[in-house]
């Protein structure tokens, strides 16, 4: 199974930063990484400005400007109009995969459509999510976070068998309380973490393990 670094707002702080290298088994300078702003066009506050800052290193969310080897753009949008062979083996070869926020249920369209997400349970890059970018990974996101309006449903990949509350406590989204991600998790179908933006979770072989220097919850059915 591949290996998942799932964070609320990136690399923000040295435990997360410790772990993902942990994850890639070598130093960040020596590791190669795509970087994948798709999510960013499904949301309404995102669009071709955020997926830039994403992609520059100018958001506040630490992914793209941490020092790798080298660094490339996924779009998946373009990838159904491009042989697969411009671009699968660049993905199977690649050390990280850093995915950007925005709306999960955008973006897990566009893996679907892209192919991208049939290449997921065999690829050896870590899945570095950011907010959208993990949520994606769930079984699904809760309506409450689609912001997508040709969203059918608030299902996504069901790589793991959690959900994921973002941005807890974030003073910059009122409505992301501690009682707010109570309701949410109630209403999900399976075990849920609120976490902050000091929070990420790690998964290896299936099993999730928090590493945080925020705060977090984890809400079980």
């Amino acid at each position: 199974m591949m290996k998942l670094l799932l964070t609320s707002a990136g690399i923000k702080n040295t435990s997360i930063h410790n772990a993902l290298v942990d994850l890639l088994g070598k130093p960040i300078g020596e590791s190669s990484a795509l970087c994948i702003p798709t999510a960013s066009y499904g949301h309404p506050e995102g669009g071709p400005g955020a997926a830039w800052r994403f992609i520059a290193g100018r958001a506040t969310t630490p992914m793209c400007e941490l020092g790798w080897k080298s660094l490339g753009v996924l779009e998946l949008t373009a990838l159904p109009s491009i042989d697969q062979e411009h671009w699968v083996p660049m993905v199977q070869e690649t050390d990280v995969l850093l995915v950007g926020g925005g709306d999960a249920t955008y973006l897990c369209y566009w893996m679907r459509q892209s192919g991208l997400a049939d290449l997921v349970p065999s690829l050896r890059a870590v899945w570095v999510g950011l907010s959208g970018g993990s949520m994606v990974m769930t079984p699904s996101i809760g309506t409450d976070f689609v912001s997508w309006s040709r969203a059918g449903s608030d299902r996504a990949l069901g790589v793991v068998d959690f959900a994921i509350f973002p941005h807890l406590d974030h003073e910059n989204f009122p409505d992301n309380s501690m009682a707010s991600a109570e309701k949410w998790a109630a209403s999900m179908p399976v075990p849920s973490y609120a976490i902050d933006d000091q929070t990420a979770i790690k998964v290896t072989d299936g099993n999730a393990e928090v590493v945080s220097e925020g705060h977090w919850k984890l809400f079980s059915r």
